[in-house]
């Protein structure tokens, strides 16, 4: 097994590819692809506005940016936070499933200030052949002492960018909501009992949305004073750096992610996308001959996941070798499997469409970078992974009362729509034990037989039907 680190990082991404083969595979390929065209009409425009001004930081990225779908004079506001890792593209899909359903309703899906230190230009203009070299070799990434500003970029400075796209919002309708996936699920909940200088934020929106995330998902046990500031704390990802560390190393760079392996991922997408049926390039993201496809999916989907907690459901591997893979089982992982090799030497692993996938893959790819947004963020802040350690669901008697003041989340009286992946990182019974001792109205829902990340990119509109049937009595006529 080599090169193992682009495969993890290719799993966090989600990167997904398409279905091929038989002409029952051919035959739903066409149906999403129809389904496709029509949500590709939904209008959308990237928006960048002033956000949180942050001493240090260049002016051009204090920046509050969202991805904006639907209509300009919108009956109602519902703007999506991304999760770990993940860009405004990561909605791509579900926001056009919304607002397709609901004229009326426009979607605003955030890019956290970190996607402006990306740069897109070659990976979205080359052709096969650069993209291979790119997937082998890399791109040029930004060094972490040109960027030490980073330091700053903290949950403060997350939620008040995001503030700062909710009240423009409040200005074109007050039927106004907030929602995110995974992480964002936890951040839509700080947001909501944050105080945001003697003003919670949950006077700003009418109701919240936690697609299989909610508060105190990025946190396992309370962080001290001297953790926060020298390291030693640490989340379900692993040991946190401390506040002292920032400086050296800005943004997350681990075996598992770092800029360079998400250039690397975004290219192999984009030659997934072009050329499916291509062999990948040698030395990327496969140890074994496979299509560009296989390449980028091994070790994605739920049978292959690194990290069974960080999988989506999308076909399966064929003329793949296999053994049980240990170390994911011990992590959850039911049956896990790690491919070895292909079962005909002669020809190359490859990828077909399953019966219990969930996500179209070939529609996944296709969204996965665009002009308009990336599903990923390449230089995720450190100082937002130490901030949710510490902030947990409430600050109330902690070292960070002042710094991170969130309030008790007893005193939320705003409606919440929970929905879970029924193999993802939530359950309803969290959602119900979150909302305990409040005033909350709680929903909640369960996708049945989705992996964590088919919460918004699954074929079916499940879960946009299910937000809208909940969003409708909260509007306001």
């Amino acid at each position: 097994m080599s090169r193992p680190t682009p495969l993890l990082t290719a799993l966090l991404l989600g990167t997904l590819l398409a279905p091929t083969g038989s002409a029952q595979d051919a035959a739903l390929d066409e149906l999403n692809a129809q389904a496709a065209t029509t949500l590709n009409r939904v209008a959308a425009t990237r928006v960048t506005r002033p956000g949180a001004a942050v001493p240090g930081t260049p002016t051009a990225l204090n920046t509050s940016v969202t991805v904006r779908y639907g209509p300009t004079r919108p009956g109602a506001v519902l703007l999506l936070m991304p999760g770990y890792l993940g860009g405004a593209g990561s909605f791509d899909r579900l926001a056009r499933q919304l607002t397709s359903l609901d004229p009326t309703l426009a979607v605003w899906a955030v890019d956290r200030r970190s996607n402006l230190l990306e740069d897109h230009a070659l990976l979205l203009s080359a052709a096969a052949p650069q993209l291979a070299q790119i997937v082998q070799r890399g791109l040029p990434t930004r060094d972490p002492a040109s960027v030490t500003f980073m330091k700053d970029w903290g949950l403060d400075t997350t939620l008040r960018d995001w503030r700062a796209a909710v009240l423009e919002a409040r200005t074109l309708t007050p039927n106004v909501f907030i929602g995110g996936h995974s992480m964002g699920g936890t951040l839509t909940g700080l947001y909501a009992t944050y105080d945001f200088s003697g003003k919670a934020g949950a006077q700003d929106v009418r109701g919240l949305v936690m697609l299989d995330g909610l508060p105190g998902l990025m946190s396992t046990k309370p962080m001290t004073q001297d953790q926060y500031q020298q390291g030693g704390g640490a989340n379900l990802m692993g040991a946190v750096p401390g506040l002292q560390q920032l400086s050296r190393a800005p943004f997350v760079s681990a075996p598992y992610f770092s800029p360079d392996l998400a250039a690397r991922a975004a290219a192999q997408a984009r030659l997934a996308a072009l050329q499916p049926d291509a062999r990948a390039p040698q030395g990327g993201f496969a140890s074994f001959p496979a299509t560009n496809l296989a390449a980028a999916m091994t070790r994605l989907d739920q049978r292959y996941a690194l990290l069974p907690f960080m999988a989506i459901k999308a076909g399966r591997a064929i003329n793949a070798a296999d053994a049980p893979f240990l170390p994911t089982q011990a992590l959850g992982g039911k049956g896990t499997r790690w491919i070895t090799g292909a079962t005909d030497p002669t020809k190359p692993v490859g990828w077909v469409s399953d019966a219990s996938q969930l996500t179209d893959a070939r529609d996944f790819v296709r969204r996965y970078l665009t002009p308009l947004s990336d599903y990923t963020e390449w230089y995720f802040p450190a100082r937002l992974t130490l901030d949710l350690a510490a902030a947990r669901t409430d600050t109330t008697g902690t070292p960070f009362e002042k710094t991170l003041p969130v309030r008790p989340s007893r005193t939320l009286t705003l409606p919440v729509l929970g929905i879970a992946a029924e193999q993802g990182v939530t359950t309803e019974t969290q959602f119900r034990e979150y909302a305990a001792g409040t005033r909350m109205a709680l929903t909640t829902r369960t996708l049945k037989g989705a992996a964590h990340l088919d919460i918004t990119t699954a074929s079916s509109d499940q879960v946009a039907r299910w937000i809208l049937s909940w969003l409708g009595p909260l509007r306001r006529s």
